[in-house]
């Protein structure tokens, strides 16, 4: 683990009545949903996981949290994963509290029984995404897949940009050989042959493009709408709300910092990541940093892949988004 103890001088919310309404500003919500009155109870521990991109990375970076969290006697703790499915797993195991990931991993999450709650979405773009092959090679279109082994990390975004791509050309997952590594070992499983195709995510799809032997098959945008969201641990969430909304309102305020410093940010992301410049460079620009609430199109968006993945048997049985939203929907009449 990684504790940053970094304060740049942002401002702390949430303490007076001006604090207050600058933290609903930025998460376009009222005081009434933010929970105040009751500040963020004083003491004890945030821990948050991020992967090698996205709004934490800066705010780790900059001592976002850090700023927000320390006048209330709260450590913060930063946690670096590889892929969201083992973010998600120390969640449920209560070694983080609170993180980022793609559409996919909280619905493994959820259908294997974790209590964790969805706290905002990131409708992106869905460039940052896509299928990589290697130029010259035997994969020429989506059909061109059936038979081909195929690296994705099971549970995360890149498992449903496969499925749905194959879709796309009336294929399943069967018709595939799956075969199921994180990023890393994926990256050196293309490079060496040892896989026809390979779905990923930035940075690493950035990274894979600096070479000229890669060719991008299909990008996320040509298959599915995408949607990233943050999660919490239900039990925090539920315990202290206050909390949840300073983070929120945390990674808007970074979001906006990545809008007015767009040249600057890919020299933050290399330096939290370790990732070289050039790969940052092209995939910091792709991301998307700001945080919304789920609405009934991101959640219907989101029930769509899990009633997918049920229906391929890829998750055991159907489960219900809404009642992982927090805080939760009316129910449907």
């Amino acid at each position: 683990m990684t504790t940053v103890a970094r304060r740049d001088g942002l401002p702390v919310s949430g303490r007076s009545l001006a604090g207050r309404r600058a933290v609903a500003a930025m998460l376009g919500v009222g005081l009434v949903t933010l929970g105040w009155p009751g500040a963020a109870r004083a003491g004890g521990q945030l821990r948050v996981g991020y992967q090698k991109n996205g709004s934490l990375v800066i705010l780790r970076q900059q001592g976002g949290l850090e700023a927000i969290f320390g006048p209330l006697g709260v450590s913060v703790t930063y946690v670096e994963f590889t892929s969201g499915p083992p973010m998600l797993e120390a969640l449920n195991a209560g070694a983080v509290d609170f993180g980022a990931t793609g559409d996919t991993p909280p619905i493994f999450a959820q259908a294997a029984g974790a209590d964790l709650v969805y706290v905002g979405a990131q409708p992106v773009q869905g460039d940052n995404q896509a299928i990589v092959v290697r130029e010259g090679g035997p994969v020429k279109t989506l059909a061109d897949l059936r038979g081909r082994r195929v690296a994705f990390t099971r549970g995360s975004s890149a498992h449903n940009v496969v499925v749905k791509a194959l879709a796309r050309v009336g294929l399943t997952p069967a018709d595939i050989q799956p075969v199921l590594l994180q990023p890393a070992d994926a990256a050196a499983a293309f490079r060496t042959g040892a896989v026809d195709a390979w779905a990923i995510w930035d940075p690493f799809l950035a990274i894979a493009e600096q070479d000229p032997a890669t060719r991008v098959l299909a990008q996320a945008t040509d298959v599915a709408p995408t949607n990233s969201f943050f999660l919490a641990r239900r039990a925090w969430a539920e315990t202290s709300p206050d909390q949840v909304n300073l983070v929120l309102a945390a990674i808007n305020k970074a979001a906006a910092w990545a809008a007015a410093h767009p040249d600057s940010l890919a020299d933050l992301m290399a330096k939290v990541t370790g990732v070289p410049i050039d790969a940052q460079r092209v995939a910091a620009p792709r991301g998307v940093y700001a945080v919304r609430p789920l609405d009934a199109r991101i959640i219907a968006q989101q029930q769509d892949i899990a009633d997918t993945f049920a229906r391929l048997r890829i998750i055991p049985s159907r489960i219900d988004i809404r009642k992982a939203v927090w805080p939760a929907p009316p129910s449907r009449p």
